[in-house]
């Protein structure tokens, strides 16, 4: 059975980063990942992101510059996606890895452009 903080989690989990990411996620949930889901779905997103202090456009601005920090290239893609789902421009995102450059150095900050690219490139060909 769901708990509520799970309910609030998966809605915003699926408003921020969409569908199709969240049932595969789910999906993919094995023996091993079910608990990890559980735990991120109810506590990360029905929890925190659900505060009411910030933004999901300010989360997303926050996740981008720790994610990148922390190189996690896979998250910081899907967190690109989630960025522009909750308003960020394609220049405002790159104006964030400047600032990632600038503060978290030139890898991580090249690594971030290689990664904003390909997820410009790939939501352009899902539009087609």
């Amino acid at each position: 059975m769901e708990s509520e903080m799970f309910k609030k989690g998966i809605a915003k989990r699926r408003k921020v980063l969409g569908d199709a990411y969240v049932d595969k996620a789910l999906a993919s949930a094995d023996e091993m990942g079910s608990d990890m889901q559980k735990l991120v779905t109810e506590y990360a997103w029905g929890e925190i992101w659900n505060k009411e202090n910030l933004s999901d456009r300010d989360r997303s601005l926050v996740n981008l510059g720790m994610i990148a920090a922390l190189n996690r290239s896979h998250e910081f893609k899907l967190h690109v996606r989630g960025a522009l789902n909750n308003g960020l421009t394609r220049k405002q995102i790159r104006d964030v890895v400047l600032q990632i450059t600038i503060y978290c150095g030139a890898p991580a900050g090249l690594e971030s452009l290689r990664d904003i690219r390909e997820v410009f490139k790939e939501v352009d060909s899902e539009k087609l």
